[in-house]
């Protein structure tokens, strides 16, 4: 008997975010909904990152990635890194940004508040890498209403799977 997870999946929530690295002098960043906090002491986060993708041989390589909150007022952010124009290298050209202080990490200006971490475990799970991590800085930038995997008309359940939201009976 073969079980279909996808509603089920698309049931879980998550919170919208950019997931930015800075390798040499390409800046890149990526849509990224797998990410939670993992512990209190020491704090620790957690972004899950598709082993095939950009952004995961560039932590590899540099150890830091940043992690940049999406708002609803900054909704254009996942608009853009899910679309086909954000598939190069060098996606960040553009966009408003500064480097971190710390890790120099680039953090978006449309984003509500922006961390930058530092990778201190990885662990391949499937096709997913997850990189825990020490954030070792923050920036508040402006108070919004965190955008959630709710607010999307899709939903990304892994791989290069991506389907409708139902919305019926909402």
């Amino acid at each position: 008997m073969t079980v279909d997870f996808a509603p089920v999946l698309a049931s879980l929530t998550n919170g919208i975010y950019v997931l930015t690295v800075a390798d040499g002098e390409t800046h890149h960043g990526m849509s990224s909904s797998w990410v939670t906090q993992v512990s209190g002491t020491p704090l620790l986060l957690m972004a899950a990152v598709d082993n095939r993708h950009f952004s995961r041989a560039a932590v590899a390589r540099t150890g830091a990635f940043g992690l940049n909150i999406v708002g609803h007022r900054g909704k254009t952010l996942e608009d853009y890194f899910y679309s086909s124009q954000a598939r190069r290298p060098d996606n960040l050209t553009g966009l408003d940004y500064d480097l971190s202080p710390a890790l120099k990490v680039p953090w978006l200006k449309l984003a509500i508040a922006s961390i930058e971490a530092k990778v201190v475990d990885t662990v391949v799970a499937g096709d997913h890498s997850l990189l825990v991590a020490e954030p070792v800085g923050a920036r508040f930038n402006h108070n919004d209403r965190p955008l959630t995997s709710l607010d999307l008309d899709y939903v990304y359940i892994g791989g290069k799977q991506v389907i409708a939201r139902d919305r019926t009976g909402w």
